[in-house]
């Protein structure tokens, strides 16, 4: 395999979704650490903070979080500064099954992809390839 991550961010309000999002990640070796929080906001605060830990470099996102949502996390993401996000792929995560959540994500642009729950080893793995098999 290619060289692993730095680091993978995982925001879920659930504590248990999180839980198994870690292992997954873990079990397709894709990375050096996993890192999870259970808000928008925590996740911001951590991303802010990057000078202090690994900055991630690909992100799982949940759409559905009380407080601040996907889409509002990606607003706020979206004002980083530039060096803080600059390396960053994002990847929606949802049981939503809105057509129009998927072409709002598309429309961004800067969201690597759009998958539903629940994450598996596979779609892990197929992620990796797409955007970080050319790292050595």
């Amino acid at each position: 395999m290619n060289r692993k991550l730095n680091c993978v961010l995982l925001v879920d309000d659930s504590d248990s979704t999180n839980y198994v999002n870690e292992k997954i990640v873990n079990r397709a070796e894709i990375t050096n650490k996993v890192v999870a929080k259970e808000s928008g906001m925590d996740a911001l605060e951590y991303l802010k903070t990057a000078g202090d830990h690994e900055y991630p470099e690909l992100i799982f996102l949940d759409i559905n979080m009380p407080g601040m949502n996907g889409w509002e996390f990606l607003e706020a993401y979206e004002k980083l500064d530039k060096r803080n996000n600059g390396l960053l792929v994002v990847v929606m995560l949802t049981t939503s099954l809105n057509p129009d959540d998927r072409t709002k994500a598309v429309r961004l642009g800067y969201v690597g992809d759009f998958i539903n729950k629940p994450l598996n080893t596979d779609k892990v793995l197929e992620i990796y390839e797409t955007f970080f098999k050319h790292r050595r």
